[in-house]
């Protein structure tokens, strides 16, 4: 597998990410009201003070984990070893798309995120073809 296509796609979804994790962690409000719209992200921030702690902490620890998901991508876009990066990919994909199915068959059934699904599965979709293209176009290095 071509190192530079790893690398590049690798660094693209370590930096969606990193910025992501981060806005989540540390602008977790702001960052509601882009993705979901005013009026759905007063409504995911709870009613009681208790609740508003405990979703705000969640969602610093969701965004913690998505920043420490970005940081291993970048670790992992040095790897050189193509049989690594094949796994890693198919496991990429794999991931994306299970991601999108639960979103469709889960997500959706979620009253107040009900509009948001389509383009997040959109979102899921397109990121799984991110390393499916690297695959096919490693698969066409290997055998051509």
């Amino acid at each position: 597998m071509g190192l530079s296509g790893f690398f590049l796609i690798s660094m693209l979804h370590s930096a969606i990410c990193l910025v992501s994790g981060a806005f989540m962690m540390f602008y977790s409000n702001e960052f509601s009201v882009f993705n979901h719209g005013l009026e759905t992200a007063s409504k995911l921030r709870g009613s009681t003070p208790h609740d508003q702690l405990l979703i705000q902490t969640s969602n610093s620890f969701s965004g913690w984990l998505l920043f420490a998901i970005g940081f291993l991508l970048f670790m992992v876009a040095f790897v050189k070893d193509s049989k690594f990066q094949s796994f890693f990919a198919k496991g990429c994909v794999l991931l994306h798309i299970s991601m999108a199915i639960w979103r469709v068959y889960f997500g959706r059934e979620l009253e107040d995120l009900a509009r948001d699904w389509p383009k997040q599965v959109l979102g899921d979709i397109t990121l799984a073809l991110s390393w499916g293209f690297l695959l096919m176009y490693s698969w066409r290095e290997k055998y051509d």
